[in-house]
């Protein structure tokens, strides 16, 4: 028995070692990456949830030959429902959707909407997911804000970030939320890149129109950044640094159910002079009261300093299976400082100082509690403070003017959202809101004080039901405001329709209505030192609620890597104030409300290649004025009337190298030539409101990076050439008079600007 038992033992340990060896042989992938390897070898797009598949590895098959049998191989080996819409996308969903929490998969109906990382979603929204992006021509980092000035629609009068002009609109009827909270500022630079980090990992939802019900306060376009939300038990570092500023972040777990996200950006603007922060501080402050005593004043010389800064940090903590808390805290900041005093007059040794601060914090906490595997809640409570604060010395008269304007926004949501089945969500919440805006002017010499604080509380409901069929999606709802201060209702419906007619066409229907009670306004264009000239402002019973009706119809077209898209729309905005448009001519100084209408259409054609990806967008709007008391109650052109913008771009891969070259151009925009000067000489007569055209805006990028290694550390370093002709374009044109002189004055865009980056990820 003895000698049959030690036969037996010692075959039972081959067995055992050639099992070892076997499954130690074998190659298990993740099943994320492997999706991914089944993508682009069927040229299928997956749409799933992050938990659907997470922690599933697979044993990688050798000999499947078709879609079929790679389907069906991983329904075998991983209990997952594969739910085949068409010939290229397909849906994962667990099997026992009893037992589980349903999750909301995005409806995505277009993958690599321009590039990796920008989606087109059946509501018609765009979603980019910047740790996905692929590069884009003249940026040398994902930066959150311009990169949507590569969509169809999208475009920046001034070439500034803080000035987003989206279907006709202004930057300040854009609702941008930060992991829920609400931004009054998103420029660095006064305006030139973001303000926030672009490293972080965003998923940024861009609606244009179609708009789901749970988002208020605006009556154009919505820009919501959302933040990691996940646990993932892992340490990361990265650091970098560009020829503008120096940053690092890291994700750190500090337990097993806690983990937190940190991430810090200064300017090195201060301390390190570069070429390309040359070209930014001459576009930023030309024009502006530091431009002018720098050039126009012999006997005064300036000391100038400039710096910014962000700062974000994020808890994530799994309370339980069901619960979770999440904490965020955001600070951005630009400073700018500089010293006047006189030169060679030793009478006069006096200097003043003046400087321009502009910030914003913003802190949130949210609870979500699963009640059910089909029910979820969500609540948010949340703060915002922006302010921005200047002193306008002047050293000739010995005065000094000091400006302010402060926000406090603050407020809680409660959101619930129910599955009633696979296709099928429920969702409805109560949003509170209120919204405290003071301005501050005061002057020292002679002595002279205003200051005024309004307040604005606004209860909010909405009820929508999103339902995802076979060949359609449709999304519905009612938003209702109710504004305190004016015992008024606001009723918003929200609609989007898409409807697959065809194997490769779909149909797309979008429409809103909105409401806004917060607006931006300029009193004199030398405000703030003439940098930053807009200040908030709430709804009164001179400026009544802002209101807005949207409409969209999209036609588009898949097929072979092709898509080519073409989406009409027209947009009312209604009860705008003249004071917010920044007129720089005859209505310079009047106030009057009014309203304009866009109407205009998107084209974007699209081709993939096997590493190349080309696009060509074009879009076509007419922007109109209305004011009763302007013009003689005539239309005339909308500021921001840019009839036709062309852009075409496109990227190549090459090993490790990404190559992206983008050609952008656009006609000019509208302006008022002067016509002589009054019988006084005091004042300018002009022309017909906004009668001529700048000169066509034309602009060439470029942008190459190189992802290598470091040890076992990921690096990346990368070149941006923004406006390779250095052509000058001039983005604005105004006038003066002084003495019955006229002086014309152009603002002119940002030039050649080269800039280098580096960055590496631990």
């Amino acid at each position: 028995m003895k000698i049959h038992f030690k036969f037996f033992f010692v075959l039972l340990l081959l067995n055992l070692n050639f099992f070892i060896c076997t499954a130690q042989n074998k190659k298990l992938e993740s099943l994320a990456l492997y999706l991914k390897v089944i993508e682009k070898k069927f040229s299928v797009s997956f749409s799933y949830g992050d938990k659907t598949i997470e922690n599933i590895f697979i044993e990688i098959p050798q000999n499947l030959q078709t879609l079929d049998e790679t389907i069906g191989y991983l329904k075998e080996k991983t209990a997952l429902d594969f739910r085949i819409l068409d010939d290229r996308f397909i849906v994962i969903k667990s099997k026992n959707t009893e037992n589980i929490l349903f999750e909301n998969l995005d409806e995505v109906s277009v993958r690599a909407y321009l590039t990796s990382g920008i989606s087109k979603n059946n509501d018609g929204s765009v979603t980019i997911e910047t740790n996905k992006l692929g590069i884009l021509p003249g940026l040398i980092e994902p930066d959150v804000l311009q990169s949507m000035n590569a969509m169809p629609g999208v475009v920046s009068v001034d070439e500034s970030i803080s000035n987003l002009n989206i279907r006709g609109g202004t930057h300040d009827q854009n609702l941008i939320l930060f992991d829920g909270i609400r931004m009054y500022q998103s420029g660095h630079f006064f305006g030139l890149i973001s303000a926030f980090n672009p490293h972080l990992k965003y998923k940024i939802n861009l609606s244009k129109s179609g708009s789901s019900a749970k988002y208020g306060e605006s009556i154009s376009s919505i820009i919501d950044m959302q933040l990691p939300n996940q646990i993932t038990n892992n340490f990361e570092l990265g650091f970098g640094m560009n020829l503008l500023n120096l940053d690092v972040l890291s994700t750190i777990p500090l337990h097993k159910d806690v983990e937190l996200q940190i991430a810090a950006r200064r300017s090195t603007t201060d301390f390190l002079n570069t070429p390309t922060f040359d070209q930014y501080f001459k576009r930023a402050f030309q024009n502006s009261d530091l431009q002018l005593i720098t050039n126009n004043n012999s006997t005064v010389t300036t000391d100038e300093n400039f710096s910014f800064y962000d700062i974000y940090g994020k808890l994530i903590w799994d309370i339980s299976n069901k619960e979770q808390l999440r904490f965020v805290f955001l600070n951005i900041e630009n400073d700018l400082t500089y010293n006047e005093s006189f030169v060679n007059t030793p009478s006069r040794n006096e200097g003043l100082k003046s400087e321009l601060n502009q910030n914003n914090i913003s802190t949130g906490i949210t609870y979500i509690r699963d009640i059910s595997d089909r029910f979820k809640l969500t609540s948010q409570a949340y703060f915002s403070f922006y302010n921005l604060f200047s002193i306008n010395a002047n050293i000739q008269d010995q005065q000094s003017l000091t400006q302010e304007n402060e926000i406090q926004d603050n407020g809680y949501k409660f959101d619930a959202d129910l599955i009633i089945s696979p296709n099928t969500t429920w969702s409805n919440g109560y949003h509170f809101s209120q919204i405290a805006i003071s301005n501050l002017e005061n002057i020292d010499n002679p002595f002279f004080r205003r200051f005024i604080k309004q307040v604005l509380i606004t209860h909010s409901m909405y009820s929508q039901l999103n339902y995802s069929g076979e060949n359609f999606y449709l999304k519905g709802g009612l938003r209702i405001n109710y504004f305190e201060k004016f015992n008024r209702f606001s009723f918003e419906p929200r609609l989007a329709f898409n409807y697959k007619f065809h194997d490769n066409f779909k149909f797309e229907l979008t429409t809103d209505f909105k409401s806004q009670g917060t607006s931006q306004i300029i009193d004199l264009q030398n405000d703030f030192l003439g940098i930053e000239k807009r200040r908030w402002v709430l709804a009164n019973e001179n400026t009544p609620i802002i209101t807005s009706q949207q409409l969209g119809m999209g036609l588009f077209f898949e097929k072979d890597n092709w898509l080519i898209s073409s989406e009409l729309y027209y947009k009312k905005v209604n009860n705008i104030s003249s004071r917010s448009q920044g007129f720089q001519n005859q209505f310079q100084l009047i106030n009057d409300i009014g309203n304009y209408e866009v109407k205009g259409i998107d084209v974007l054609i699209h081709k993939k290649f096997k590493n190349i990806k080309t696009w060509l967008s074009y879009s076509y709007s007419n922007n109109n004025y209305i004011f009763d008391n302007l013009n003689n109650s005539m239309s005339f052109p909308n500021n921001v009337d840019i009839r036709n913008v062309i852009s075409l771009d496109g990227t190549y891969t090459y090993k490790n190298f990404d190559f992206a070259v983008g050609f952008n151009w656009h006609s000019g925009s509208p302006f008022t030539q002067p016509n002589g000067v009054s019988s006084t000489g005091n004042n300018i007569n002009y022309e017909d409101p906004n009668s001529s055209r700048l000169p066509n805006y034309l602009r060439l990028d470029s942008s190459i990076n190189y992802n290598f290694k470091i040890g076992k550390s990921k690096a990346t370093a990368g070149l941006s050439l923004w406006n390779i002709f250095d052509r000058k374009n001039v983005l604005d044109t105004y006038y003066t008079i002084d003495s019955g002189t006229i002086s014309k004055i152009d603002n002119i865009s940002l030039g050649f600007t080269p800039n280098l980056s580096f960055r590496i990820k631990i």
